[in-house]
């Protein structure tokens, strides 16, 4: 049964993730990932307190929306200050475990909403 949900050409999906890395839109990505609707970048993180605005730069360049966070195999907390400059520059930042995180970005993505995801990578 397909479950891909139905979106515009050129924009990005995530179609796997687990065993340390994702297959987004057809390629394979070893490790943590920062995924825009029309591209991905690895991203040097593996853990939650590793992420910082400096780290989310190539997502915070781009146009305002919603910013998941995959926090890895688990929810968890995020720094105040984190959250505070994230919204300062135009994000609502929503923190889910990267599972949720990897399918609330396919069904926004389908949508046509504004949004970007930074996902950790589990095992």
């Amino acid at each position: 049964m397909e479950i891909t949900p139905a979106v515009k050409p050129g924009r990005q999906t995530v179609e796997s993730y687990g065993d340390g890395r994702f297959r987004i839109s057809g390629q394979i990505y070893e490790g943590s990932v920062l995924v825009l609707p029309g591209r991905t970048f690895s991203w040097a993180v593996g853990a939650l307190d590793e992420v910082s605005l400096d780290s989310l730069e190539p997502l915070l360049a781009e146009d305002r929306g919603i910013l998941l966070l995959g926090c890895g195999p688990r929810l968890g907390l995020v720094p105040a200050d984190l959250r505070e400059g994230v919204r300062a520059r135009g994000f609502v930042l929503e923190p889910m475990d990267t599972g949720a995180a990897c399918r609330t970005y396919n069904v926004l993505i389908s949508e046509e909403r504004r949004v970007a995801a930074a996902l950790i990578a589990v095992d």
